[in-house]
């Protein structure tokens, strides 16, 4: 049976009149009269009693009348959970993020996603750069935050940060206002060893001008080379953002490098084969908000 037919029926039945319930229904009343004429039709019975002051349900009428109202209020709950679905969607996503953005923005984003999607489930994963965007182009990820990735045909990037590189040193260093590309054998350096998005960056600016650092540690994440930089080990060459990770980061003297200056680049990243769901879709608007020079 059709809804449409049914509403029809009901209208008039709890109206008592034809042109009341076409009324309602902003239609004509001779194709009311014709929805339930094909209804009676299709059922073989008589379901309302015509008389010159509307019409009454007959005892099948009236047998259908209940039926008929619990089928429409079952469409209409069906209506309003798929509105629900449709508003809160459900389901799992999962974020990649390099370890020091994800020290600073693992808990803003779990709890801007938790207020904005309470009935899905995010999960965050950490991981250096390079191996994040292995997995990307492998389809194991639904969204990662990059620095400086290579180009794939199997992820599309989207630029979130560029912020210049800048010399980290000890605590009561003095250091000019920018250091100079070659200035910077001079000093000894703690940095972020291969593979690592920060470490490649430089060389890949350094190498063409044949200018070798002096590494005097090599370390595997970017908060080590701060505390090793805090305790005067050496200095290290990292953006701004990287500071914020770090408790005595700020206060550490700083320049930036250049010119010409050397600016890495954050990205959000997702696979060009990953179906582009709403709930993806809309974490990912949500990433774009985040403050990631806090991260």
């Amino acid at each position: 049976m059709d809804l449409g037919k049914l509403r029809s029926f009901v209208a008039v039945a709890d109206t008592g009149s034809f042109s009341q319930a076409a009324a309602m229904h902003n239609q004509a009343q001779s194709s009311l009269s014709r929805q339930i004429a094909a209804l009676e039709a299709e059922l073989g019975l008589r379901l309302l009693e015509r008389h010159g002051r509307g019409a009454v349900p007959t005892e099948a009428g009236q047998v259908l009348l209940g039926h008929a109202r619990g089928l429409l209020e079952g469409a209409e709950r069906a209506l309003t959970d798929l509105r629900e679905l449709q508003a809160n969607p459900g389901g799992r996503v999962t974020v990649d993020l390099p370890p020091r953005v994800a020290l600073g923005l693992s808990v803003p984003l779990v709890h801007a996603f938790r207020a904005q999607f309470p009935r899905a489930v995010i999960t965050v994963l950490e991981g250096l750069s390079m191996a994040l965007r292995e997995q990307l182009i492998a389809g194991r990820l639904d969204l990662a935050i990059l620095f400086d990735p290579p180009p794939a045909p199997q992820i599309r990037t989207e630029p979130l940060l560029r912020e210049p590189l800048l010399l980290v040193a000890p605590p009561g260093s003095r250091l000019p206002a920018r250091i100079a590309l070659a200035a910077l054998p001079q000093y000894p350096l703690v940095l972020p060893s291969a593979p690592n998005a920060i470490r490649a960056l430089l060389d890949r600016a350094l190498a063409p001008r044949g200018i070798v650092l002096q590494v005097a540690a090599e370390v595997g994440a970017v908060g080590t080379a701060l505390a090793l930089v805090a305790r005067g080990e050496g200095c290290s060459v990292l953006p701004a953002s990287a500071l914020a990770a770090h408790p005595a980061g700020a206060t550490l003297p700083q320049a930036p490098l250049g010119p010409p200056a050397i600016r890495n680049q954050m990205v959000l990243a997702m696979p060009v084969a990953r179906p582009a769901t709403r709930l993806l879709r809309e974490t990912a608007q949500l990433l774009r908000t985040l403050d990631f020079r806090q991260g």
